[in-house]
């Protein structure tokens, strides 16, 4: 099974799509040395699900290919010489989602605008979350776009 599989099968069962992408990662060396654990990564995690809060704006799946990035290659240094080779891994990651989506932006993945609120509950921007039904799942695109955030941060991390 690979990440991708992995972050798709996390999102059906009711975690965000960045929850998703990041627990994919969960068993990996770097990941279980870091000493974060499951449960405080996909609290970490939470807040990044549905464009950062509901707002709708990065989309939380791209949120958490930069997580994973940051925490298998990133630096904690104040004033690290890695800084600039970091911020251009993002801009690599968020450019190689854009190429396959369009957009990194979570209204634009889902169609959605102030005026093109096309949901279950009919308000896309509201706080609180939509019932994952059937009729959610036929809406929206997430559980692939989980799919493909944790297998483009998968070849990353495999360069």
């Amino acid at each position: 099974m690979t990440k991708g599989d992995k972050a798709k099968e996390l999102f059906l069962e009711g975690y965000t799509c960045c929850q998703a992408v990041v627990a994919a990662f969960a068993d990996e060396p770097w990941f279980v040395d870091s000493g974060l654990t499951l449960e405080t990564a996909c609290k970490l995690a939470s807040s990044f699900g549905g464009g950062m809060g509901r707002l709708r704006e990065v989309c939380g799946a791209v949120s958490g290919m930069f997580m994973i990035s940051g925490l298998a290659q990133g630096f904690a240094e104040k004033k690290s010489p890695e800084k600039a080779e970091h911020y251009q891994r993002i801009q690599d990651l968020a450019a190689a989602f854009k190429k396959e989506n369009g957009s990194i932006i979570c209204k634009e993945l889902l169609g959605l605008d102030k005026g093109n609120q096309t949901t279950v509950s009919g308000d896309a921007f509201a706080s609180t979350p939509e019932e994952r039904t059937a009729e959610y799942y036929k809406k929206r695109p997430c559980p692939e776009i989980c799919k493909q955030a944790a297998d483009i941060i998968e070849q990353f991390l495999e360069k």
